[in-house]
């Protein structure tokens, strides 16, 4: 059986106090995480259990089990706790599995699954009593407070971009006798003519354990195979995108808030 490859990014992050809120759109009260801050557009949202899609306004509640759904031309931020910044691009996509939800260690866990499309987060204060673990379809990552992206495409291929700070990004979070590396330089390969796409393959994966530091990507393909990876520049075209320019503008704004 082939291997599952599964990423999950795992970021410690700080312990907060959580309110009680009356959730509108159930009638129950539930212990509330987080809270939607900013919306252009339209922001969906799927409650557990919940079989339709609403429409989520600012001021909406977040906690554990929903799922959140940006439409097209649409865009949205999430703020978890008032501590950490989670931001919604056009298309995309996220299950909000477990959101600050206490364990029998007693630690603060979260689990986040980004199905499609590209987030940016803004990871505060880092504490070793909590864990937040994000996923998608294709490799893993542990973060001490940073700034970063991470897109998905629709053939699950990944990339990770981290702006401020450091993360361990790994294919096989399972194995724990890992040693993190030096991120390698690795340029992606330029495909010449047509080429004919293939089909889903068996593959022995080669599990890899690698430090992502300041303005350092990493891009994975769908069968967990680092693809490209070394430094970025501010000046790269990507990094020129509206998205790009309004993340770093909030987090501005973030900043002068504190």
């Amino acid at each position: 059986m082939a291997k599952r490859n599964i990423l999950i990014l795992t970021i410690l992050i700080s312990a907060a106090l959580t309110g009680i809120l009356l959730n509108v759109s159930t009638g129950v009260e539930k212990s509330s995480t987080g809270m939607v801050t900013y919306v252009d557009g339209t922001l969906k949202k799927k409650l557990l259990d919940a079989a339709e899609w609403i429409v989520a306004a600012k001021d909406t509640t977040v906690v554990s089990g929903d799922k959140f759904r940006t439409l097209h031309n649409s865009r949205a931020e999430l703020e978890l706790k008032e501590l950490d910044i989670l931001r919604l691009a056009p298309g995309t996509t996220i299950d909000i599995v477990k959101l600050y939800e206490e364990t029998k260690e007693l630690k603060d866990q979260t689990k986040i699954d980004v199905e499609e499309g590209d987030i940016w987060a803004m990871v505060g204060g880092v504490n070793e009593n909590a864990s937040f673990d994000l996923f998608t379809p294709v490799a893993g990552v542990a973060i001490t407070g940073t700034v970063f992206r991470i897109s998905v495409d629709e053939d699950s291929t990944t990339e990770l971009k981290v702006y401020k700070g450091e993360v361990l990004i790994t294919n096989a979070p399972e194995n724990k006798n890992l040693q993190p590396q030096s991120l390698p330089v690795k340029q992606p390969q330029k495909i010449s003519g047509t080429k004919q796409i293939s089909g889903p393959r068996q593959i022995t994966l080669e599990e890899w354990r690698y430090i992502v530091g300041n303005m350092e990507a990493v891009k994975i393909n769908r069968y967990g195979e680092v693809i490209s990876s070394g430094k970025f520049s501010k000046d790269d075209q990507d990094e020129e995108s509206d998205w790009v320019k309004w993340n770093l503008e909030r987090d501005a704004l973030m900043m002068k808030k504190d």
